[in-house]
């Protein structure tokens, strides 16, 4: 089971997506710097924001580099608001 994940930080008011079987442990690891030239790098309030459980990785994977390449805020709040278009996007692929 994987998870794809967007944290925010209120701090650099920026949002972040990635993908881990662990969700709390990665952003532990994203706010103690534990990523030196990461992105989550610029501040340490990095909150979690929607987590999405994923049959498999490689769903996680495609799932957080959609996201990425639509390098869109709008995109990013409406699916935290719904999560559900994430089953769309999967049932496309």
């Amino acid at each position: 089971m994987h998870f794809l994940y967007v944290v925010y930080s209120p701090k650099a008011d920026k949002y972040y997506t990635g993908e881990s079987i662990n969700v709390p442990a990665r952003l532990e690891l994203h706010n103690s710097h534990k990523y030196l030239k990461a992105f989550t790098k610029a501040a340490s309030d990095w909150e979690i924001r929607l987590i999405f459980k994923c049959e498999t990785k490689k769903d996680a994977v495609y799932l957080e580099r959609y996201i990425k390449r639509m390098k869109s805020r709008k995109f990013i709040k409406k699916i935290i608001d719904r999560p559900e278009i994430l089953n769309e996007i999967l049932s496309t692929k």
